[in-house]
């Protein structure tokens, strides 16, 4: 019995030996095979391998392409207009005992934080040398190109690869929005005084041109009107002469019955005249009415 319990005991040691002795890498991960901290093997492809038990252990890595978004970044463009910048990187470890030895035996994390500083640094030296205006027009698929590029030559000596970087936001610091909020504002309405002034300008012009239009006719008018009244006094007049020509003892009354019309007017009216004045001739008569029957 005791036999058998060795038995047992040194196939299970065997056996928890053997399974010490090999590991499986994962097709998204790769593997460094480390003994008393130094690299002894590094195993990127996926698969079953073998390592030497209980004195060498495996570090995986991933071998996927990771994210990586920047925190926040304020960078002053050539024309000294400071924008908030926020990028985001795509990028994979490709040497991963390189990797270890710059992160200090750190996992992704550790690498992603070393590679956000180095993104930054690409940042402020792509941005620092161009207006803000290209940062906000097409020319800013350029600037992601020159910032990856920035970026890959010292994130090499990570041992990872920078594969893509875009920039996601570039606004204005919250404490300029308000002073550049207020300065669109009085040039939005500036442009609405002068557009006010032009449509003023234009009114005045249009009711100067209506009012001359309108002295023009007015005038038009009175002098054709005053012709006219000239006309009609001439051959008014041209009637009278002829009536006059041929009985000037009718006109002589007719002009005396205007007379009395204009001057005889009103029930309270007044004359002082002498009574043989030839303003009466016509109203004077020699005949006395016939005196009433006895």
């Amino acid at each position: 019995m005791p036999r058998s319990y060795i038995i047992v005991g040194v196939i299970a040691a065997l056996l928890f030996t053997a399974l010490s002795s090999v590991y499986i890498v994962d097709e998204r991960k790769q593997a460094i095979v480390l003994q008393f901290g130094q690299v002894k093997a590094v195993k990127q492809e996926p698969g079953l391998a073998f390592k030497v038990p209980f004195i060498q252990n495996v570090v995986f890595y991933e071998d996927r392409i990771l994210p990586l978004d920047t925190q926040p970044l304020e960078v002053t463009p050539l024309d000294e207009r400071r924008l908030v910048v926020e990028a985001f990187a795509r990028w994979r470890i490709v040497d991963p005992v390189r990797f270890r030895l710059a992160v200090a035996g750190g996992a992704e994390l550790a690498g992603a934080q070393r590679l956000d500083s180095i993104l930054n640094a690409a940042l402020r030296g792509v941005l620092g040398n161009v207006n803000s205006r290209d940062i906000l027009s097409a020319e800013r698929s350029g600037m992601m190109t020159a910032i990856r590029d920035a970026a890959r030559g010292p994130a090499e000596n990570l041992g990872v690869e920078v594969i893509d970087v875009r920039i996601k936001r570039a606004d204005l610091p919250q404490q300029n929005l308000q002073a550049t909020f207020a300065r669109m504002q009085a040039e939005r309405e500036r442009e609405a005084a002068d557009e006010r002034a032009r449509g003023a300008e234009a009114a005045q012009v249009v009711r100067a041109t209506a009012d001359r239009q309108a002295v023009e006719l007015v005038s038009e008018a009175r002098r054709e009107s005053e012709i006219v009244r000239g006309e009609a006094d001439a051959a008014r007049n041209a009637v009278f002469a002829e009536a006059f020509g041929r009985d000037p003892e009718f006109f002589a009354f007719y002009r005396s019955l205007s007379a009395y019309e204009q001057a005889l007017q009103g029930s309270n009216s007044s004359m002082v005249i002498s009574p043989d004045s030839e303003f009466f001739d016509y109203l004077k008569t020699d005949t006395r009415p016939a005196a009433p029957a006895q």
